[in-house]
């Protein structure tokens, strides 16, 4: 394995949700290399059980993509927030329930190759209804599933979002 030496960093932009620099890397072999980086704070995502016949996800639309797309919860940790208080945090803004438990099932990179953002997946159990605190700019709607729908909706294109994906399947898993 090689060992590379960051020898410069250039940041252009910082923003709200995510810093972009440009990594200047010498190997051992001398050679230099450029790397553009995505700094992130991280994030979780929740997969909401409801009941044995209810999974909730949200319906959301993405500016990046263009669409409306179908996913589990998530959101971006505050500075200095553990990521299981932000899971808690995340369930009730966005769908309105509280969970009396919650499982950290793994963490995951979401594009190592150009991102520092670590996803922290936990699942939300024995809910509770309470009431959504959007963010100004979420346009966010609930549509439950079953579990065994999980896999034909994910075969079928229905559910697209990698994280989702990944997180219902170890979920399901799991239950």
């Amino acid at each position: 394995m090689r060992k590379y030496q960051i020898i410069d960093s250039e940041y252009l932009y910082r923003g709200r949700v995510v810093t972009l620099r440009i990594d200047t890397l010498k190997g051992e072999d001398g050679k230099e290399s450029k790397r553009e980086v995505v700094e992130h704070h991280g994030a979780v995502a929740i997969v909401p059980y409801l009941n044995q016949d209810t999974i909730l996800l949200i319906r959301q639309y993405r500016q990046a993509v263009g669409e409306y797309l179908l996913e589990i919860p998530a959101g971006t940790l505050e500075n200095g927030e553990k990521p299981q208080d932000c899971a808690y945090r995340e369930l009730e803004e966005e769908i309105g329930y509280r969970a009396a438990a919650m499982r950290h099932m793994f963490t995951q990179y979401l594009a190592p190759g150009y991102s520092s953002e670590a996803l922290h997946v936990f699942l939300a159990r024995d809910l509770t209804r309470t009431q959504t605190h959007f963010d100004e700019d979420e346009d966010i709607e609930l549509f439950p599933i079953r579990p065994n729908e999980v896999e034909p909706m994910i075969m079928d294109g229905r559910i697209r979002d990698a994280k989702s994906i990944a997180a219902l399947l170890v979920a399901i898993h799991l239950l």
